[in-house]
């Protein structure tokens, strides 16, 4: 193939995909949790209004991506949650100014579920489906 038409057959597909879709975020790289800089991700996103799209596996500090104000969530997501404490904390009570800024993350009734259910007592991990996180709680599902 010459380099000309490859280049035409590379430009094709470069826009039969959406846009919106090169744009988008997603939870894929923070997915096992731990130091990943919720808040500054969850700003710059709200400060572009770019969609940002939980889905596979988001555990831990990963949930508290759902604060950003055009997020989506897939379907077939796992988002697994539990208190604001580290591994080496286990057994002891959350830091409540810590509990309180992951809990404002949340939509009201995903965080009154979590509260209701002891989700967030421990550091033990408690597993909510994509389906039911768009379904029960309000988070719109990704196109």
């Amino acid at each position: 193939m010459t380099s000309m038409r490859w280049l035409c057959c590379a430009a094709s597909l470069l826009f039969a995909v959406p846009a919106a879709a090169l744009a988008d975020g997603s939870s894929r790289p923070y997915g096992g949790g731990g130091p990943i800089g919720a808040p500054d991700i969850v700003a710059k996103y709200n400060k572009s209004g770019e969609r940002f799209r939980i889905e596979g596996h988001c555990q831990s500090s990963c949930t508290m991506l759902l604060a950003i104000r055009n997020v989506c969530v897939s379907p077939d997501a796992e988002l697994a949650f539990h208190a604001a404490l580290f591994p080496n904390e286990r057994g002891q009570t959350p830091p409540p100014k810590r509990q309180a800024a992951m809990l404002n993350s949340y939509k009201p009734a995903l965080r009154r579920y979590l509260v209701a259910n002891h989700y967030v007592d421990s550091f033990e991990f408690h597993t909510i489906s994509g389906r039911e996180i768009i379904s029960k709680f309000g988070y719109k599902a990704c196109p």
